[in-house]
């Protein structure tokens, strides 16, 4: 019998428009072909519970596995991306500038956006909460970015640092084990897992 596995996925390429609150955007295109064909790859099939953030892009992720894998998701409204609704929608150069200090100050509120150490102890009181149930088979966590790396960190013993951050797109990957806690490894990108 093989050990439980725990994944946490980050939602692909997003349908960007600065006139919705970022929570409320969904897939693009390629992010929904990314996740259908993520779906119909098979190593996921040993899932047998999908845990997403309330953000409307991570439930359409979860939504395309859990069809394919024939399971139902639950949404926790706590585990949603870091709270940055005090600058709202940021043009790339200046996210990045702001990104960039949130995981170098970590515990400073940067322009109003919650804190790292915040963020981080409710992803990871949320993943614990989830999986102190305790139920049979691998466990697959949908959401973000930022909070995600902020869970890499804490389950790697690694301070919080940008340097541990997903590479760009989203739809990315890490996985550890349930017994132990023990990473497995590292952001992958979710079309090169299992291959």
């Amino acid at each position: 019998m093989t050990a439980d596995i725990v994944r946490y996925l980050t939602h692909p390429q997003v349908q960007i428009d600065p006139a919705v609150p970022v929570p409320q955007w969904g897939l693009n295109s390629v992010g929904r072909a990314r996740a259908e064909a993520l779906a119909n790859a098979g190593w996921l099939a040993s899932t047998t519970q999908i845990v997403s953030s309330a953000e409307r892009k991570a439930i359409e992720t979860a939504e395309i596995i859990a069809g394919r894998l024939g399971i139902m998701i639950e949404i926790r409204e706590a585990m949603h991306e870091n709270d940055r609704s005090a600058t709202g929608f940021l043009k790339p150069a200046e996210f990045e500038e702001v990104a960039d200090q949130f995981f170098a100050q970590p515990h400073l509120s940067v322009r109003g956006w919650e804190r790292a150490v915040d963020a981080q102890a409710r992803i990871v009181r949320e993943t614990e909460a989830a999986l102190a149930r305790n139920r049979p088979g691998d466990v697959l966590f949908v959401g973000h970015g930022a909070v995600g790396t902020l869970l890499f960190c804490h389950y790697a013993s690694h301070a919080i640092d940008r340097v541990h951050d997903q590479a760009a797109g989203g739809g990315n990957c890490f996985a550890f084990t349930r017994e132990g806690r023990r990473v497995l490894h590292g952001w992958r990108k979710m079309e090169e897992i299992g291959a």
